[in-house]
């Protein structure tokens, strides 16, 4: 469910007077997640890497409250799910996009990813759930390596966004460059901090 709500009732009410209509509201981070415990459990479950990076994208936002608000329009829309986005190659040889609803229990979100992904890949048509979840965008470019990526500031779609590419094997460890791109209205800072740190602690509790 989402519903709007006003700014001066939640604690980024001076954030939406500051940045609501700054010609640049968007913000980048950039962080090298150590990914060496996801990659051992795709290999040993047999489960797609991407997969489970969303799921732990997922997992790290829940427990971040300013990821259930967002500015959509002039609006600070209050969501009660998060969605985590993946883009699909399709069957006629371009992308679409796919919103999987997050769930805590991991084999239900894998089950929703494998079914959405699928269908989409099939059907060329995307997946949308932004009426109804805050939805993290994710983009992963696994044709190279990337360094980092800074996001466009369209003024439409100020949805959270992470990119990144083939993960870099460094010894015996694997380390995935990310960027993390949000809008400053919805969170500071310290919250992107936390959510990365989090992401992070997730990935190494991953079994």
């Amino acid at each position: 469910m989402a519903r709007e709500i006003s700014p001066k009732d939640t604690t980024r009410a001076s954030a939406y007077e500051l940045w609501m209509k700054a010609p640049n509201p968007m913000v980048t981070f950039f962080k090298t997640l150590d990914v060496t415990n996801l990659i051992r459990v795709s290999k040993h479950k047999h489960l797609k890497f991407n997969m489970l990076i969303d799921y732990c994208i997922g997992k790290a936002a829940v427990d971040v409250k300013e990821f259930f608000i967002l500015p959509v329009g002039e609006k600070l829309i209050q969501y009660d799910a998060i969605a985590v986005n993946t883009i699909v190659k399709n069957n006629s040889g371009e992308v679409s996009s796919c919103d999987i609803l997050f769930s805590d229990d991991l084999e239900v979100f894998m089950k929703e990813y494998m079914k959405y992904t699928t269908q989409v890949a099939e059907t060329a048509q995307d997946r949308d759930l932004s009426g109804d979840c805050m939805v993290i965008g994710t983009s992963a470019i696994v044709d190279t390596e990337l360094d980092g990526v800074v996001g466009m500031n369209s003024g439409i779609f100020n949805n959270p966004f992470l990119f990144w590419g083939r993960y870099r094997r460094k010894g015996f460890r694997f380390y995935l460059p990310i960027s993390f791109q949000f809008h400053h209205t919805q969170m500071d800072g310290a919250h992107a901090g936390r959510f990365l740190e989090n992401l992070q602690k997730v990935i190494n509790c991953m079994k």
